[in-house]
């Protein structure tokens, strides 16, 4: 059925667009770029913040453009003198109730709110009046909530509910105390928060934030007896140089490596690594398990905002997770026991610095659970926007920089391990090296396309051996509810199943770089990022986490072989249910 198309006209333009378009969108085609605050494309489109108001002629009042659907003949204006001195109150009125720390404001420079007051010359507040006043939620080990400098935009809301499907915070209370927080108005961190930070993204001021931990490491850097280790997640590399105005999704790893050796730290390794350890203990245990049909459908347990979810929401369920640490927890166990043993230092000496762009890695890192002889295996956990602080804090000049290489002699890693970034990552990596499990043989089978994409939910079979494997990949907790609840009702039939906390994966964790509701609506982040990470694999030498040579003389010289006895006590771990809700009072 041929799609009706609509003519209309926006500040002198002629424009068709079909029906059903939104005057916000039918804007966008002809080059006007008409502000938004509260608007989130597919996400929060509710027109509660009015920035988006344009005059539509032959009707009384404005209209807001987000909601507002175009009709034939229709007349628009985006920037009539009443248009924007109309912003202008708005955006005065916002800012009223609003702390005006901005110069010490962790989002200062990418604050949505920030940028709309200087576009609008809003220099003085006219509307002074009463200010709201709310106590600072920091009692997580993720997110700080700050509701001081919430604008009551409904974003984080959104994102919560209906993209993650949690509705761990909503709006409560009325008129003047109305305001975001969670049921009772209890701390985060004793609600069912996953800590995935995806209300951090989609926060437009400084409101939500991760809990940042830079003076820690400052310190240990200066200290003379750490020995201070680094380690940096594989989306890292593809999202950090987004901090320094470079292209989404340029790979800046050499750049990187070189900014962390300036820094300081006294070795820099790539978790890239220790995803090839979680592959090989992750695919033998899934091929155990898979021989002896027993506890499938195997989950992954690389993502701690997943792992936190079962924990709380389908306790029944957990003996379906992988055992396996996340990559970053093994390695770290990895750096404190063998390495420090080939190295002759003493492992309480050794500080292990995480760079992650999950902030629910902070949380994972606490887990009582994550230790060694006593000692935590990572000490702690910084974002790829910490790291772009404490680059620019030391004066470095990024873009400058030459290219280096990780530290031996752990920093080689395969193209498997890079892909664990992104959604469908895990799952592939997983299966290169399970297929030569149960076959034996070296085979020539590498891609696996089918669980690729930004699709929420992948579902493939796979011939491998001769039987049939039935793997499903999902990102976004909204998705993963959709399939254990497929498991909970006896309905699913797979064999693996990998999910991931945030939409797309770890390249769009919640401690990635923040881009605007305007970027957002007009490009593909998570594609961009995750084509960088593909490159990556498509041109590594080794491309199967079992043929990594570092990986097999660990194996040979420390570990002997995948789920030895030592392996399990460095590599694994265990999970406990969790009420959904604690309120401690």
């Amino acid at each position: 059925m041929e799609e009706k198309l609509v003519t209309l006209t926006i500040d002198g333009e002629s424009i068709k667009v079909k029906e059903g378009t939104t005057i916000l969108q039918a804007a966008k085609k002809v080059g006007i770029d008409i502000p938004t605050l509260c608007f989130l494309k597919d996400i929060n489109e509710v027109g509660d913040c009015r920035m988006c108001i344009v005059e539509v002629e032959g009707r009384r009042g404005f209209a807001t453009s987000c909601i507002e659907k175009v009709k034939e003949g229709m007349v628009v204006h985006t920037h009539t003198p009443n248009v924007l001195e109309a912003r202008r109150v708005i955006l005065d009125l916002i800012i009223s109730n609003h702390h005006k720390d901005c110069l010490t404001c962790t989002r200062s420079g990418n604050c949505e709110l920030q940028v709309l007051a200087t576009k609008f010359n809003v220099l003085n507040v006219e509307y002074p009046g009463e200010m709201s006043k709310h106590r600072i939620d920091d009692k997580s080990p993720a997110i700080v909530r700050d509701f001081n400098k919430c604008i009551l935009c409904r974003r984080c809301v959104a994102t919560c509910k209906n993209v993650q499907g949690i509705g761990a915070i909503d709006c409560i209370n009325r008129g003047f105390e109305s305001c975001i927080s969670t049921v009772g108005d209890h701390s985060l961190n004793d609600v069912n928060c996953t800590f995935c930070g995806q209300c951090i993204q989609s926060c437009p001021t400084g409101a939500l934030h991760e809990k940042e931990s830079l003076n820690e490491v400052w310190v240990k850097l200066k200290d003379p007896d750490a020995y201070v280790v680094v380690q940096t997640a594989p989306s890292i590399r593809v999202a950090l140089g987004e901090e320094f105005g470079m292209d989404i999704g340029t790979n800046v790893e050499g750049k990187m490596i070189t900014a962390l050796k300036r820094l300081g730290f006294d070795k820099v390794f790539d978790t890239n690594t220790g995803a090839d350890f979680t592959i090989m203990e992750e695919a033998n245990e899934f091929v155990e398990r898979f021989k002896a049909e027993d506890s499938l459908p195997m989950m992954t347990s690389c993502c701690p905002g997943w792992v936190r979810y079962v924990e709380e929401n389908y306790p029944e369920l957990l003996p379906h997770l992988s055992s396996c640490k996340s990559p970053h927890q093994m390695f770290g166990a990895l750096i404190k026991s063998y390495y420090a043993k080939k190295e002759n230092i003493d492992p309480s000496k050794i500080y292990v610095v995480s760079v992650m762009p999950c902030i629910a890695k902070k949380f994972e890192r606490e887990r009582p659970e994550m230790k060694n002889n006593g000692l935590y295996d990572v000490d702690n956990v910084i974002t790829t926007r910490e790291l772009a602080k404490m680059i620019k804090q030391a004066n470095i000049n990024f873009e400058k920089l030459e290219d280096s290489k990780f530290d031996d002699p752990m920093g080689e890693a395969t193209g498997a391990g890079a892909i664990f970034g992104t959604t469908g990552g895990v799952m592939e990596a997983a299966l290169r090296t399970a297929q030569d499990l149960l076959t034996g043989k070296d085979l020539d089978r590498i891609n696996f396309e089918a669980v690729r994409g930004g699709k929420g939910i992948k579902k493939a079979t796979v011939n491998i051996a001769g039987k049939e494997i039935k793997v499903v990949a999902a990102s976004g907790l909204k998705n993963a509810r959709k399939i254990l609840e497929e498991i909970k009702q006896g309905k699913a039939d797979y064999q693996f199943i990998e999910i991931m906390a945030c939409p797309g994966g770890c390249i769009m964790g919640g401690g990635q770089p923040i881009k605007s509701s305007k970027i957002r609506s007009e490009v593909d982040v998570r594609k961009l990022r995750a084509e960088s990470l593909y490159t990556i694999d498509e041109k590594s030498t080794i491309r199967k986490s079992h043929e990594n040579p570092v990986l097999k003389k660990i194996y040979k010289d420390y570990l002997e072989e995948p789920g030895s006895y030592r392996a399990h006590k460095l590599l694994h771990t265990h999970y406990q249910a969790r009420p959904k809700y604690n309120f401690e009072t």
